[in-house]
C-alpha cells in the first residue's frame, strides 16, 4: 500500500520518474463539422494500424516554475512506497469559476493498476468537495485510451475537446485534447 502525502514542491525527478508516457493500440478519431446551422464533434474508438507510443513528459523551467506555485496551494499529493515517489497529482483550484484544474497525473507503470491513482484523485476530490468547489477537470489525448478509461473509472466524463490546443495541426490526425470532468 501507498502512502499519500500533500506535496508542498515539486521533485523534477520525481515528475520524470512518473511521467513515462503511454502505449495505446486504439484511439479516439473526431470527427468535427462546422457550419452556418450546426456544429457537430463525434468521437469514435478506432483501433490503430500500429501501436501508438505516447512519449514521456519533458517539462521546461517555467513549467516546473508554474507546477511548484500549483505545489503550495495544498491542492498536490504524491504516492510513496519505501521512500520513493510512485505516483503524483498536481492540481489547483480556478476560484473564478470554482473548479480544480488538474495540471498532472501519473502513477509510474509498474505500480498502475493497484489503486495508486485512485487514492490520489480521492484526496483531490475530498479535498473539492469540502472546499465547495464544483468540479475536477482533467486534460488527455484523444490517443490516451488508457487514462481516458482510468478516468471513468474514476467518475469522470469527457465533456469538451479542443481540436487545437497542441498546434495548429492537431485535427483530424494527431493527438486532440479530451477534457475529463468529474462534477461535485
Amino acid at each position: 500500500m501507498a502512502e499519500i502525502r500533500l506535496l508542498t514542491q515539486i521533485d523534477e525527478a520525481d515528475l520524470l520518474r512518473v511521467a513515462t508516457g503511454y502505449h495505446a493500440d486504439s484511439k479516439y478519431v473526431v470527427a468535427y463539422a462546422d457550419d452556418v446551422d450546426t456544429v457537430t464533434f463525434n468521437l469514435v474508438l478506432t483501433p490503430l494500424a500500429a501501436p501508438y507510443a505516447g512519449s514521456p513528459s519533458t517539462f521546461d523551467q517555467a513549467t516546473l516554475d508554474f507546477y511548484a506555485r500549483s505545489a503550495q496551494t495544498g491542492w498536490s499529493f504524491g504516492a510513496y512506497a519505501d521512500g520513493t515517489c510512485i505516483g503524483m497529482i498536481i492540481a489547483e483550484p480556478q476560484s473564478w469559476n470554482k473548479i480544480v484544474m488538474v495540471w498532472e497525473f501519473h502513477v509510474a507503470e509498474a505500480y498502475r493498476r493497484q489503486g495508486i491513482g485512485r487514492q490520489l484523485m480521492d484526496r483531490v476530490l475530498a479535498r473539492a468537495r469540502q472546499e465547495g468547489m464544483r468540479s475536477v477537470v482533467c486534460e488527455t489525448q484523444s490517443t490516451n485510451v488508457g487514462a481516458i478509461r482510468a478516468y471513468r473509472r474514476l467518475g469522470f466524463r469527457l465533456e469538451a475537446i479542443d481540436i487545437s490546443l497542441y498546434s495548429n495541426e492537431d485535427y483530424p490526425d494527431k493527438e486532440v485534447a479530451v477534457f475529463m470532468k468529474h462534477r461535485l
